[in-house]
């Protein structure tokens, strides 16, 4: 570790990506899954936004958030399947610096031993500055397993990424 007296607070951007919940015609669960279990880890929720599924205004948000330093980490929900309106992993893609594609696919084979579904998720995961962008399913039930999953190392990964820890060898 830093030698800092706790682990620091990140601030986190959520953004849901769903058509009909964008409308009303649908209550977001999935944002509400990832608040809740990123607030009992200590993160912060700066921004939280429902978009329609609409890849120039998924873009914009993920560059406001990471260019004016609104959030360390921005976690994502829905639009990562096989619909011709899934488009956050393309968004990601377009506002990224850097690809990180470990955590996607730590996520796909981790949920393989839950559902072979897994293999259709598109998810994706990049650093934007000094962000991390992670994609997760649009299913409550799957942002909570990923999220389970992939919190504890993700803490580690931010204090590099945000100049907090230097070191990434284990010891």
């Amino acid at each position: 570790m830093s030698g800092n007296a706790g682990p620091r607070s990140y601030r986190l951007g959520i953004i849901v990506a769903s058509d009909r919940g964008s409308r009303g015609e649908r209550e977001d669960e999935s944002g509400l899954v990832i608040r809740a279990l990123a607030e009992e880890r200590g993160y912060t929720v700066t921004s939280y936004a429902l978009l329609p599924d609409d890849q120039a205004g998924l873009e914009a948000e993920l560059k406001r958030l990471c260019d004016k330093g609104i959030a360390d980490l921005v976690l994502t929900s829905g639009g990562t399947g096989f619909s011709p309106r899934d488009r956050m992993p393309e968004a990601t893609a377009a506002v990224a610096d850097r690809p990180v594609p470990g955590i996607a696919e730590a996520m796909r084979a981790y949920s393989m031993a839950i559902t072979k579904r897994a293999m259709l998720s598109r998810a994706a995961a990049a650093i934007r500055g000094a962000t991390l962008i992670v994609n997760l399913p649009g299913s409550p039930r799957a942002v909570r397993e990923h999220l389970e999953y992939i919190l504890p190392e993700l803490r580690h990964g931010l204090d590099i990424l945000t100049g907090l820890d230097g070191e990434c060898a284990r010891k």
